[in-house]
């Protein structure tokens, strides 16, 4: 079972607020990265909630050290074998490394050179290749640490989200095709855990945006058009709404609120799994958010 811990609201302009960002990331480490999509920056949130650094094409906050480099929409942040950052960029379909010890950003990746149409999220494996999702274009690529390409997976439809699980599998959250499917890292294989149609009265997905996955064999799906996140036995392909309620508008979620299945989540976006919480963003009316840390109980 889930309760509410707590509820920030998120004003326009607003990066950080109560020490989390609306959209933000937890790494193996346990550091909180934020990322502002339209802004065009991450950030490490260090103690005390305080920007500790940003990577952007430009300086964000007074004060605050700055990596540059030309993001643009950045999607995700995962660490490679040596501790070093990687951040995926949707629109321009590149993958930069962030080299803390020099302060400075190298590309990997250039996807569209690759024919990428765009570059969804990163994530690296046990043997520290990394995995990037193509949204529009519906493939899973495979990259050597040093960014040459190693293998391409098809057969999906539109991408949004892929995760890795603690046993190795890229969850791969095939949205085109309402399903949540798991990649064998080793061969390439893919296996369906759990499917769904719009067209279906009893669907299971309608509209599957963004996945987490947690230690306990339980994926996460944050289904936008059904406004509710599905909890799913990875093993069986079972599934539960843990939040979420269908009537939603663009009110704030209240403060004093801790049912999760009372949430108003109009548009759920990229959420975050870290230490026995859930973190679950959503947008409200295009200029305000909500963020629902999810506590399990």
């Amino acid at each position: 079972m889930w309760t509410i811990e707590r509820i920030v609201h998120f004003e326009p302009g607003d990066f950080l607020r109560d020490g989390l960002t609306h959209f933000g990331f937890h790494d193996r480490r346990g550091r909180r990265f934020g990322i502002d999509h339209p802004r065009h920056f991450l950030g490490l949130v260090g103690e005390g909630g305080r920007v500790e650094w940003t990577v952007a094409a430009h300086a964000v906050f007074p004060g605050v050290s700055n990596i540059e480099a030309p993001l643009s929409f950045p999607m995700y942040v995962d660490l490679l074998r040596d501790g070093s950052p990687i951040v995926s960029n949707f629109d321009s379909a590149q993958l930069f490394r962030i080299d803390m010890r020099e302060l400075r950003a190298e590309l990997l990746v250039d996807g569209h050179a690759l024919g990428m149409a765009d570059m969804g999220n990163c994530v690296v494996d046990r043997d520290g290749f990394i995995w990037v999702n193509e949204v529009r274009g519906s493939r899973v690529w495979r990259f050597h640490p040093g960014g040459r390409p190693a293998r391409t997976v098809e057969g999906f439809g539109w991408i949004y989200d892929i995760r890795i699980a603690r046993d190795g599998e890229i969850f791969v959250l095939d949205s085109g095709n309402f399903a949540l499917r798991a990649i064998d890292p080793d061969t390439g294989a893919v296996r369906t855990v759990a499917e769904g149609f719009a067209s279906d009265p009893t669907a299971t997905f309608d509209g599957p945006i963004s996945l987490s996955l947690d230690e306990h064999g339980k994926a996460y799906v944050g289904d936008r058009q059904a406004h509710v996140v599905r909890e799913v036995d990875v093993a069986g392909g079972a599934m539960t709404t843990i939040a979420g309620r269908a009537d939603v508008d663009g009110n704030s979620n209240a403060a004093t609120l801790r049912d999760p299945l009372q949430l108003n989540l109009p548009e759920i976006s990229s959420m975050d799994y870290h230490a026995g919480r859930l973190y679950v963003p959503t947008d409200l009316d295009g200029e305000h958010g909500d963020l629902a840390v999810l506590r399990r109980i």
